[in-house]
């Protein structure tokens, strides 16, 4: 199947509800106004022109946090983020359109606001489920908000339209996973799948992902990837143009991952018009 051929099939499944939009930060790649921290290295930098940290881990985002959180106070850390994401970015047209699609369930892997904004210009309600700090909300894995913000007590088995943010995001409570502690505590339970939602948990049987402006090139992803998409379907697709690292190709290869080698900002405008040909159809 050539690429145009496979992008008409995603856009298809799509339409059905079929796969499940996994998206990472180079998604900011797409906007036109980005005033927040596009990259765990650019977070790093953010923080770090704020805050002295030894120089041998500045460029390290998890280990920057951690010694933020040891030597300043967790609030530091929540502070510092607050400030690195307080602008929301414009939706991209790919965002706008994926938040438009057939689909009831996305995922998003990083700390802004923008997707969320792409679902709030729909008239369909909507419900986001974020990843919690069990430094701030121990024994508490997840946090549940209506689409205006309002907190929810319980998250039913089948919320509708959801948007997943596993490490958490900056509206509407400052909820982060971002030191070393915070992904510690995590992965002592993702293997038994505990921090990850019931309600994502259900959905994403039997479903298709679509890594979009994402790298598996460190275990921290990878191991996340691996555990959201446990008994899904066994067929999946990544846009990663770059070369992949043998351990990315590994993991590809694994989870039957299969690569389309083509910039992000080429493959949108394709996906966009082959879902916009499907609603026609």
């Amino acid at each position: 199947m050539d690429t145009q051929d496979l992008i008409q099939e995603i856009a298809r499944q799509l339409a059905t509800d079929a796969v499940i939009a996994y998206m990472g930060p180079e998604m900011l790649s797409l906007c036109s106004d980005v005033a927040v921290p596009a990259t765990p290295l650019g977070l790093a930098e953010s923080m770090t022109a704020k805050v002295s940290v030894p120089h041998k881990i500045r460029k390290r985002l998890t280990q920057t946090a951690q010694f933020i959180e040891n030597f300043k106070h967790r609030k530091s850390v929540v502070h510092l983020m607050n400030e690195a994401f307080a602008v929301s970015p414009k939706p991209s047209e790919l965002q706008l359109a994926l938040a438009a699609s057939g689909a009831k369930l996305w995922v998003d892997t990083w700390y802004d606001d923008s997707f969320a904004s792409a679902l709030a210009q729909g008239s369909e309600p909507w419900v986001q489920v974020q990843g919690l700090s069990q430094s701030e909300h121990f024994g508490q894995w997840t946090g549940a908000y209506a689409a205006n913000g309002t907190p929810l007590a319980e998250l039913s088995a089948n919320p509708g339209r959801m948007l997943y943010k596993p490490w958490g995001a900056h509206s509407p409570a400052g909820n982060y996973l971002v030191s070393d502690s915070d992904y510690v505590e995590v992965l002592t339970e993702i293997d038994i799948q505990t921090p990850i939602p019931q309600a994502v948990q259900a959905w994403r049987k039997d479903r298709h992902f679509l890594f979009l402006g994402c790298r598996f090139d460190d275990q921290l992803t990878r191991t996340f990837a691996r555990q959201i998409m446990k008994r899904s379907s066994d067929r999946h697709w990544a846009v990663l143009p770059v070369k992949p690292t043998r351990m990315e190709a590994r993991f590809l290869a694994v989870q039957n991952i299969t690569r389309i080698d083509m910039p992000l900002a080429a493959f949108a405008p394709l996906l966009i018009g082959a879902m916009q040909s499907s609603l026609a159809a």
